[in-house]
């Protein structure tokens, strides 16, 4: 599984940072607007200015959150690798130190495995759910897939063999900075962890757990969490419908800014 880099937003920042500790992690989190609550998640590698489209588009409705989750942006790195769960239990420690409530809960690829997770667990916290491209569904691996996983893993051994040394580490990142792929070569030490462990967590068996209306938007083109993972949720969300913007990637909400506008809108009533 990759995930695309995040094209810049180009979308101005008018309302206020703020940073809460928990779990011994400084935790950045950003507000604005007023009304009902509105939380916003983004995806693996990002932070808030990724999903700054989305919370301009919805802050003249809702009172508004987006968070920085642990190891990015300006939140601090979690101390041990996290899964999907960790994630999850730090959002919701946010969720009761902010005192939100009725939340329209917006999760974008890995923010859309926390969303599942909350959503599933707390569905009297969550009123509406909104998932784009997202992540939590691990597809079944084809023979082609395990023969990749084990060359790698031989090709590692190799390489330690043929370049010995004192430090195995130094030895172990110049391999991944050749072989390793672009996410795991831009993580480093705990994230790097954190990242194998979230993309192998597999999140089907909490779909028919949530009970909020879901709003799915996938992107036709989407290669790292593909239109097949969003008709999977919508046929096990019971109160669920999925709309796939064409010629759209990962990042369908930029991609087509204005398709996907229409299509929140829409579900939740706003101008």
């Amino acid at each position: 599984m990759t995930f695309e880099t995040p094209p810049e937003p180009k979308n101005p920042v008018n309302g206020a940072y703020m940073v809460i500790e928990i779990q011994n992690l400084t935790i950045n989190y950003f507000q604005e607007g007023h009304g009902q609550d509105a939380l916003v998640l983004h995806g693996w590698g990002c932070n808030i200015q990724t999903v700054m489209p989305i919370i301009n588009l919805i802050k003249n409705h809702y009172k508004t959150t987006a968070v920085d989750l642990p190891g990015f942006g300006d939140s601090s790195k979690p101390s041990e690798p996290y899964d999907s769960y960790d994630y999850a239990n730090i959002i919701k420690q946010l969720i009761d130190n902010l005192g939100l409530k009725d939340i329209v809960l917006i999760g974008h690829s890995h923010g859309g495995r926390i969303s599942i997770i909350l959503s599933s667990q707390y569905p009297n916290l969550v009123d509406k759910l909104i998932l784009i491209d997202s992540a939590g569904i691990v597809p079944k691996r084809s023979m082609k897939y395990y023969i990749k996983v084990h060359s790698f893993k031989a090709m590692k051994k190799l390489y330690l063999i043929l370049n010995p040394g004192k430090d195995k580490s130094q030895s172990l990142e110049r391999f991944y900075e050749r072989h390793g792929s672009e996410d795991y070569r831009q993580s480093d030490g705990v994230m790097r962890q954190t990242m194998v462990k979230v993309i192998n967590d597999d999140l089907g068996h909490l779909l028919r757990k949530i009970k909020a209306p879901t709003l799915l938007v996938w992107g036709e083109n989407d290669d790292a969490t593909p239109l097949s993972d969003g008709k999977i949720m919508e046929k096990e969300i019971r109160d669920s419908g999925l709309i796939v913007i064409k010629g759209a990637g990962h990042y369908s909400y930029i991609d087509d800014f204005q398709t996907f506008k229409l299509v929140i809108s829409s579900f939740l009533n706003i101008n």
